[in-house]
């Protein structure tokens, strides 16, 4: 007998014809005790009695074997029946089986808590190297809940009798601990504070037990003093050191933690002489004005890599594709500064042969090519094909989006490869809800933003329409909106859209129901850069019924039907991140509408009013964000018309504007103190909000505005303000606003006392 190699069951060089080796009889053989059935050994080989034979089959079978995890040694002997055939014996060593798994010294964690932490179960093949894991997770789940100071080793006591083992796991708790503080020591030149700004492990608050903060975690730890070493590189001070070795863990008392790192700084570096060569399109000055950094300032290596791209993008806007920047950096012994060189490797000049679109499953072809800055022929600009990748991501149908460069045939041309993944676009919603305003409400939405009216195979996806219809019912409101728009009208970048809608509400005042129902149509394009115009018209009949008997004749005068025509411009300009939890960016629209006069209808009136809002992300860490909003109106009657009508007029007070007043309360009233509106107001709100866990944040804010009963009346006489805080989250896939205000300034008929308000969707 003897061990199979692959060239013992195979024929020498040179013989032929090649022999078929057989397989004779299979015996499985255990060495100690046999906890595995033979059927599982013969049912993970491929070797069969009377089946083909040669030593590939038999190291395949060997690693299937080890594969299963059961077994801690596997041999194969052969033994030659014949010239063609071999008897295989099959010797298995099988692992030891877990018979338990015990915990010892786990006073303040439950063993039952301990089993989800690990893999070793009872009855499951006993692996040491799965213990030694195992271990290693419990200790991380005690460091996570504040034991920075355990200890966790094991035992394995072995029956040979019976191959099965007991796993034991002994743990030394240690007190749980808080971090009390992290100090720096030798720090001279940057603030302690923007040190631990950059760590992840913080000191403890009482925030801690939200954001998972305030406990000694040895990876996270380890990772944030590679962080403040790339903080001080990021600095000028190359030289860094934070040994391993010198921080120090002291405990005031046992379950308190203070951590020392102790720092040492080195020199802060300047950037020295910089030279750039191997540029022939352009001259050196030319280039020079391309870069950012400039001798004599702090050497930042993010900066310095940013400025090399930035040379490559110059030559790439020109399409010079393959343009590269080799940059070296050159320590200058006389003036101890960086001296920087950039080697420009010039490439060609490329043009765009054709556009290349994969992964569009839904999405048409034309969807995708309108949105591009690059067509076939124009020279391949790297700023125009990040533009256009843009801007397909911006359309919202695509999960990713990838725009390369491919390489063709033709000298002097590629091909612009579009990849996608699309995305979900469709949505289809229902449930229930309550908010300040609607009370209980039920809801179904059913909406579509690349939809395609002609397309049924496709389920009506793919041309890049929008499709919403809505149907809301509530205990003191209704709503009705079906809504459609076509973005690009005759292949054009012009989009023409319309609204029907039916919206009935009782919350508007304790005098009187309203109803209001109509339908717009408008056409919409992009007028220059990031600016949008919209051009509308709006047909509505608004219903006034239930008027009460003690109304005021302002008020019961307008009983019955309403119509209003009406004609809108507005100029809009966004350049916010995102919709939903805005992080950067500003939103700015101007708004004019003229009713009445020739387009018929009741009233008659015209409206300017101007809404904007700034973001501003002033901390990376829990993504800290600054709001402010500013609003402002008029609206003025003309003609033979004696008034605007009180439901075409400006309120405040409710959970969009003034939240520490109830709602549409911030108004001019009649003589009976119910509000009737006004024609001017002015709006301003400051919110700061910081993630909790995302997606929930906390906001703190502050609201205040004004609301006369006098057209172009812009004096702050009737001055109204709060302050509050409230909580940001998503409920059923919508944005979910908490908010608890207090009034400061109001009159009497407005201040009520505090304020809270929750509703749906998002200010702007």
């Amino acid at each position: 007998m003897g061990l199979v190699r692959a060239q013992d069951a195979a024929p020498g060089a040179g013989q032929a014809p090649p022999v078929a080796y057989k397989v004779g009889t299979i015996t499985v053989k255990f060495i100690g005790t046999a906890i595995v059935n033979e059927q599982v050994v013969r049912a993970n080989m491929q070797l069969r009695e009377g089946g083909d034979y040669d030593g590939s089959m038999v190291d395949r079978d060997i690693r299937a074997l080890y594969k299963t995890g059961l077994f801690e040694f596997i041999e194969v002997k052969q033994e030659a029946a014949s010239d063609t055939v071999f008897n295989l014996v099959v010797e298995v060593t099988p692992k030891f089986r877990v018979l338990a798994v015990r915990y010892e010294g786990n006073k303040q964690v439950k063993a039952r808590r301990l089993e989800k932490e690990v893999k070793t179960k009872p009855n499951t093949a006993l692996d040491e190297r799965q213990v030694k894991e195992d271990a290693e997770k419990i200790r991380e789940y005690y460091q996570k809940t504040g034991y920075n100071q355990v200890s966790v080793n094991y035992t394995i006591q072995r029956d040979r009798a019976t191959s099965f083992g007991t796993v034991v796991f002994k743990i030394k708790e240690g007190a749980k601990v808080k971090i009390a503080a992290i100090k720096f020591a030798g720090n001279a030149h940057i603030k302690s504070k923007a040190l631990a700004g950059e760590m992840e492990t913080k000191k403890w608050n009482w925030f801690s037990w939200l954001t998972d903060t305030g406990r000694f975690k040895d990876d996270q730890f380890d990772d944030d003093l590679e962080k403040v070493r790339d903080y001080y590189r990021e600095q000028g001070y190359l030289d860094v050191e934070i040994p391993q070795n010198k921080v120090t863990f002291s405990y005031p008392n046992p379950t308190h933690l203070v951590i020392t790192i102790a720092v040492s700084e080195g020199r802060r570096y300047r950037i020295g002489d910089i030279s750039i060569t191997g540029s022939k399109l352009h001259p050196e000055a030319l280039l020079r004005r391309v870069l950012r950094q400039k001798s004599g300032m702090v050497f930042v290596p993010s900066k310095i890599e940013k400025d090399k791209e930035r040379i490559e993008e110059f030559y790439g806007r020109d399409g010079y594709l393959e343009t590269t920047v080799r940059l070296t950096r050159k320590s200058n012994i006389t003036t101890g500064n960086i001296d920087l060189v950039y080697e420009v490797n010039e490439s060609g000049k490329y043009n765009v042969e054709s556009i290349v679109i994969q992964g569009n499953t839904k999405t048409k072809a034309t969807v995708i090519l309108r949105e591009l800055t690059l067509g076939p022929g124009d020279v391949f600009s790297t700023i125009s094909m990040k533009i256009s990748k843009l801007k397909l991501e911006n359309t919202r149908f695509f999960e990713d989006v990838s725009i390369q460069p491919q390489e063709t045939n033709i000298p002097g041309r590629r091909n612009m490869r579009i990849a996608v993944k699309e995305g979900r676009t469709g949505n289809l919603t229902f449930g229930a809800g309550f908010s300040t305003l609607e009370r209980a409400t039920v809801f179904a939405e059913v909406s579509q933003s690349n939809f395609d009216i002609f397309n049924r195979r496709s389920l009506f996806q793919g041309d890049g329409q929008k499709f919403k219809l809505r149907i809301q019912v509530g205990s003191v409101s209704s709503d009705l909106i079906l809504s459609f728009e076509e973005p690009w009208v005759f292949q054009r970048q012009l989009a023409m859209g319309f609204n029907l809608f039916r919206q009935s509400s009782d919350y508007t005042s304790t005098y009187y129901s309203e109803v209001v129902a109509g339908a717009e149509i408008y056409a919409r394009k992009r007028l220059f850069e990031l600016v949008e115009g919209r051009l509308s018209y709006t047909y509505q009949v608004i219903t006034i019924s239930n008027v009460s008997t003690s109304a005021s004749s302002i008020i019961s005068s307008l009983e019955g039907k309403n119509s209003v025509s009406k004609i809108g411009f507005s100029v809009l300009r966004d350049t916010r991140d995102k919709i939903i939890n805005t992080t950067a960016g500003n939103y700015v629209n101007m708004i004019t509408e003229v009713a009445g006069g020739p387009l018929g209808g009741n009233d008659q009136f015209y409206r300017l009013e101007l809404k904007t809002s700034q973001f501003f992300p002033v901390f990376e860490a829990q993504t800290q964000v600054l709001s402010l909003i500013a609003r402002g109106g008029v609206i003025q009657n003309y003609g033979s018309s004696k008034d605007v009508a009180y439901y075409n007029k400006y309120y405040l007070g409710g959970p969009t504007d003034l939240r520490g007043f109830e709602y549409h309360m911030v108004s001019p009233r009649d003589a009976l103190g119910e509000p009737i509106g006004g024609k001017t107001y002015g709006f301003f709100s400051a919110e700061y909000s910081v993630d909790i866990v995302s997606p929930i944040r906390f906001a703190v804010f502050y609201d205040a505005g004004y609301v006369n009963s006098g057209a172009y009346s812009f004096s702050p006489v009737n001055f109204c303000d709060n302050i509050g805080i409230g909580i940001r989250l998503f409920v059923a896939g919508s944005p979910l606003s908490l908010d608890f205000g207090i009034p400061l300034t109001g009159d009497h008929d407005s201040k009520k006392g505090d304020q809270f308000n929750f509703s749906f969707g998002t200010r702007y």
